[in-house]
């Protein structure tokens, strides 16, 4: 049996696709960040940090997305990522592990247009930094799929542009790359299943306008 804890519009939906890709029956358990649910004694047993996901897998907990895709992958979907010593597995885990360093500045700009509500506690400087860098991060992807072949590499760097967009104009490759991936029956099967917006309530967050030379 299946479980996921899952928020809507967080990392969890590459979970949620990942799951869709493979087609294994799943339970699917939505939770919200405007509650007391990712903090109780059960929820940190699964998850320490209180985040999502957390994924129940025959009673194995899994916590971390990126661990989460792989293990999936090698547990009831090898096609979705190169073998040991494959061709293209370097560059499988090369973007496995580049999600990260998007999630990174997702991360940073969700919390200063998002999470701090006060303007007083933004920095303008780490937006504007934090937008030109994932724009020319983005600029490595795509049009291609990362591995040569759709792996759950191309889910962790998918949900990553699916993101950005909101933040930066996404380069031509990436967009290309993300008009791909949405096209995939497993995303859409996964985006309906999504649930409500509870964290990007816009569609563009765009940087704030630096200041004239002199002001500010």
């Amino acid at each position: 049996m299946i479980r996921l804890w899952h928020v809507a519009q967080s990392r969890s939906f590459r979970v949620l696709w990942a799951l869709e890709e493979i087609g294994a029956p799943y339970e699917l358990i939505h939770c919200s960040f405007f509650d007391t649910s990712l903090r109780s004694p059960e929820h940190l047993a699964r998850a320490p940090a209180g985040r999502v996901p957390a994924i129940e897998i025959d009673g194995q907990s899994l916590c971390e997305s990126g661990a989460i895709l792989l293990y999936l992958a090698e547990c009831f979907a090898p096609h979705l990522r190169p073998a040991e010593g494959a061709a293209h597995r370097a560059a499988f885990l090369q973007g496995l592990h580049y999600a990260e360093t998007l999630g990174a500045m997702l991360s940073n700009l969700t919390q200063h247009h998002i999470v701090l509500r006060s303007a007083e506690m933004r920095s303008a400087t780490v937006m504007r930094l934090e937008a030109r860098r994932l724009e020319n991060a983005l600029r490595s992807l795509g049009p291609e799929w990362v591995a040569g072949s759709f792996s759950v590499a191309d889910i962790a760097l998918g949900y990553g542009v699916l993101l950005a967009q909101r933040f930066v104009a996404l380069p031509d490759g990436a967009a290309a790359y993300l008009a791909q991936a949405a096209a995939r029956p497993a995303f859409q099967r996964a985006l309906a299943c999504d649930g409500q917006a509870q964290i990007y309530l816009r569609d563009f967050y765009p940087p704030p306008e630096k200041p004239p030379e002199g002001r500010g």
